[in-house]
């Protein structure tokens, strides 16, 4: 099964080379996959970092909350029309103490254009970005060119190209920090990422743009615009980011 065996007394060294990884090859696997990926990175020009899939994943983070949103308003005004019809009380068992729920507040407008702008400046930066780079730009330079069929020898570096590129590399590496607040989430303000998180009530289990999610799911309504600035502001540095990042590789 999908790992009935963790954290229980079975979890073992025994039952991990009879049954876990036999002949451990998905270790050895993992451990290739690893160094190379360290390989990779340490020996690259410009770090192969594509934020197309990540501006792809935030878009997708943001059509969830503004559907929970949605849907938290339809089942409110559906337990609000079951109350106020008396239907909890028609089914109540009368041989047993029974309270009527008291009726939820209703869902109020929230303003998540903020939110939706700043998707849309995230995802145009992120593409032209990719773009940049794999045109090459004053990038090229930065390794020196490959002749063509080795006919001629690759040209040096030069220095003016290594250090665009060392200052590209800083920018890219440093990016995920612009994701961060220094006030932190909600009730818990040393998680300072904006877009990644544990849940305040799910431990393990993380939730994506927390500080809105989290809001909505507990009916924090008074909260929620405020979080959604918040939020968009973090997507708005990134992208600021990101288009420094496209002017770099684009320096002649």
């Amino acid at each position: 099964n999908s790992g009935g065996s963790y954290h229980s007394a079975y979890d073992s060294y025994e039952y991990y080379v009879r049954f876990g990884d036999p002949g451990f090859a998905y270790g050895e696997a993992l451990a290739k996959v690893a160094g190379r990926v360290t390989l990779r990175l340490a020996n690259a020009d410009v770090l192969p970092f594509r934020y197309t899939a990540f501006a792809d994943n935030v878009s997708g983070y943001v059509d969830e909350v503004v559907n929970l949103a949605d849907t938290r308003r339809k089942a409110v005004a559906l337990e609000r029309s079951l109350i106020a019809d008396g239907a909890y009380d028609l089914s109540a068992d009368p041989t047993k103490p029974w309270v009527t729920p008291e009726a939820p507040e209703p869902v109020p407008h929230l303003n998540f254009a903020p939110l939706l702008n700043a998707r849309k400046a995230l995802n145009a930066a992120a593409a032209d970005l990719e773009k940049a780079l794999a045109d090459g730009g004053g990038m090229a330079a930065a390794s020196g060119a490959t002749a063509a069929s080795g006919s001629m020898p690759a040209t040096a570096a030069t220095p003016a190209a290594v250090a665009t590129s060392t200052e590209l590399n800083e920018v890219l590496y440093q990016l995920e920090r612009a994701m961060t607040r220094e006030a932190g989430l909600p009730k818990r303000p040393w998680f300072r990422h904006q877009i990644y998180a544990p849940g305040y009530y799910t431990g393990y289990g993380v939730k994506t743009l927390p500080a809105i999610r989290e809001a909505i799911e507990q009916g924090e309504w008074d909260t929620v615009d405020g979080h959604i600035a918040d939020v968009s502001e973090t997507l708005h540095r990134v992208t600021r980011h990101l288009r420094q990042a496209t002017e770099l590789a684009r320096t002649p």
